[in-house]
């Protein structure tokens, strides 16, 4: 019985510094990913900055496109409805158009594709 006690303990004990040692080393992996990573954002060159930028407005530059656009149109048109509803409207149609205007390339890229896939 004494034996059966103690043989117990002793596997409780080894089983509880093996889950220690299991988080520790985690913690330490977690840690030295963090800090070996460079994820400031603040980083980022101002050519790229510039580029983005050009991406984001080059097909309708009065549709919002970033958060702080679309804020700054919510703000604009708080205590006008009818003209939130107005450019809700006229956005939404200009979106439909631009989506609707890339999908004949699209659909022509996935023939070509799905015929070179076939062909191989």
């Amino acid at each position: 019985m004494h034996s059966l006690i103690f043989g117990t303990i002793d596997k409780i004990g080894a089983l509880f510094n093996k889950l220690q040692v299991k988080q520790f080393l985690s913690i330490v992996f977690v840690g030295l990913v963090i800090l070996t990573n460079n994820v400031d954002p603040d980083l980022a060159a101002p050519s790229t900055i510039d580029r983005l930028e050009k991406m984001t407005h080059n097909e309708n530059p009065a549709r919002p496109k970033t958060t702080r656009e679309w804020q700054k149109q919510s703000a604009e048109t708080t205590d006008a409805p009818g003209e939130r509803a107005k450019r809700i409207g006229e956005q939404s149609a200009d979106a439909v158009k631009n989506f609707g205007s890339m999908y004949p390339d699209v659909a022509k890229n996935s023939a070509r594709e799905l015929d070179n896939n076939t062909n191989n």
